[in-house]
């Protein structure tokens, strides 16, 4: 494994700079003043400050959004459009900042920040081309009346977005919401704020009317909590770990929101002799060992081999991850970026010592931190994880059926077909899976056994706006993207006019 030593990482210590939120077209600090600490996770400092907002905040913000709803949802749908597209326009003249902001803040890799925020414009625009197709339909039910359905917005939503991927899920759901005509409260994760505080900025410059779009930031059990219990949210839409889904869930109850969930996953990486092998470990070793190291729900953490060929692919993946650089998430060079913030750091050391003292075997890696890098660099301070191999046949254990959430994966031999379904089945979770073969009709087998969202053949970790993405199981219950991706944003009302024979 290459360590790159020789960039230095911008946005030192001794220059930190404070983000404010936006509460109905105004930037502003908490109410109470107070401020969260924004860490650079590549180097352990301080590097910006966010506001830490709280039940005020939110008040404030489910006040303006409520305001603007009535105009907004009244604007006819090319002009919400208009705007979406000159939004679009704006990220891709400010995406050399944009993608900077967000891989300083969470350690994100600029091999999948840079092209996730140029895939972010194209997606405001596509929610932007669907904002003009919305209909109902009419049904022919009796000679004496007129009898059809029109879809209409919720009225105010409340967006809680994750750690891992802040800025791309911000530009897609903000932009999927509001093309529908919804207006918006999104609280962005705590410790990863400052690339959607960023983005913000371009809304009003785009058009966009005070209100329709407000971000408050803050701790979850502050900010978080007081948007899912608020009795003027109609909905929320929450993408990130199935406990948090499970407690949104039970906070929810109290006025019985409509929840969009979007949760964690412990995806199966299916690899079949027949499979092009030299390919299979170039995208397996991708689909875990990522720029964002590991932090992506649909990681293929569960690497599922057969038998005849399993030594020869954990010694393939074991060069290929030898060769990964880990590093400043701003320099070209790097593969792997370090993990987002220290107790998540701690959590996946800890599962690294879990999967030892379960008794399975470490193929390769397993280091961490300060271990990586000379004492004088300036990333021996920051949250790194090496890519890590474990090798078990015990799929009961908790390295396979926990999401570890870092660049930690699990080999396991399979003989059969049969076998090879059974394990990838075998979890809670149900978000995606990879099928390696060239065996056309056992592909065909598979993709309709394995319980998942999506399922890759010959490919991993492909996604794009026009397909829909989805979870099954624990991994979530609403769809996103594709072309009915505005249906997650809007309710059916079911209209009878009797006016007789």
């Amino acid at each position: 494994m290459s360590i790159a030593t020789n960039e230095s990482p911008t946005a030192p210590s001794s220059n930190v700079v404070d983000y404010l939120q936006l509460i109905g077209g105004e930037f502003r600090a908490a109410s109470n003043g107070g401020w969260i600490d924004s860490v650079n996770p590549t180097t352990g400092q301080v590097w910006a400050r966010v506001p830490a907002g709280n039940t005020d905040d939110i008040d404030l913000a489910v006040a303006a959004a409520s305001a603007a709803y009535e105009d907004w949802r009244s604007t006819p749908a090319a002009q919400r459009a208009s705007i979406l597209r000159a939004w679009a326009r704006s990220v891709r003249e400010h995406a050399d900042e944009l993608w900077r902001l967000d891989s300083t803040d969470n350690g994100r890799a600029r091999v999948e920040t840079s092209p996730a925020i140029l895939g972010g414009a194209g997606q405001i625009e596509f929610h932007a081309g669907l904002a003009e197709t919305i209909t109902g339909e009419t049904v022919d039910i009796s000679p004496t009346a007129s009898t059809y359905s029109v879809r209409e917005p919720f009225g105010v939503v409340g967006l809680i977005i994750p750690w891992n991927a802040p800025l791309a899920m911000f530009l897609a759901k903000v932009s999927a919401a509001v093309a529908a005509g919804n207006t918006i409260v999104v609280k962005p994760p705590e410790r990863a704020s400052v690339s959607v505080l960023a983005a913000a900025r371009y809304l009003a410059d785009a058009g966009l009317p005070p209100g329709v779009v407000n971000v408050v930031t803050g701790e979850g059990s502050a900010a978080g909590e007081a948007l899912v219990i608020h009795p003027e949210v109609r909905k929320i839409s929450f993408t990130g770990s199935t406990a948090t889904g499970r407690r949104i869930t039970e906070k929810s109850t109290s006025n019985l929101k409509v929840l969009g969930l979007e949760l964690g996953g412990k995806s199966p990486h299916i690899v079949f002799a027949d499979a092009d092998l030299d390919a299979a470990a170039i995208s397996v070793s991708a689909g875990i060992f990522t720029g964002s190291a590991g932090q992506a729900c649909i990681a293929g953490s569960r690497i599922l081999i057969e038998r005849s060929i399993f030594e020869d692919f954990v010694d393939r993946l074991r060069i290929i991850a030898s060769r990964m650089t880990l590093g400043d998430p701003l320099a070209e060079s790097t593969d792997m970026g370090p993990i987002a913030f220290d107790t998540q750091f701690e959590k996946v050391r800890e599962y690294v010592k879990v999967g030892s003292a379960e008794g399975a075997t470490l193929a390769f890696g397993g280091r961490s931190g300060a271990e990586l890098f000379d004492e004088a660099s300036p990333l021996s301070g920051g949250y790194f994880i090496e890519p890590t191999l474990f090798v078990t046949d015990d799929n009961t254990s908790r390295i396979c059926q926990e999401e570890i959430f870092g660049p930690v994966a699990v080999a396991l031999a399979f003989d059969t077909e049969e076998e090879a379904v059974a394990l990838a089945n075998d979890s809670l979770y149900g978000l995606a899976a990879g099928v390696w073969s060239s065996d056309l009709g056992r592909v065909h087998r598979l993709i309709r056994r394995i319980r998942s969202g999506t399922v890759w053949v010959n490919t991993y970790r492909r996604l794009h706006w026009a397909l829909p993405f989805s979870g099954q199981k624990e991994s979530g219950n609403r769809p996103s993207n594709g072309p009915h991706a505005l249906d997650e944003w809007l309710e059916h009302k079911s209209v009878w006019i009797e006016h007789g024979a």
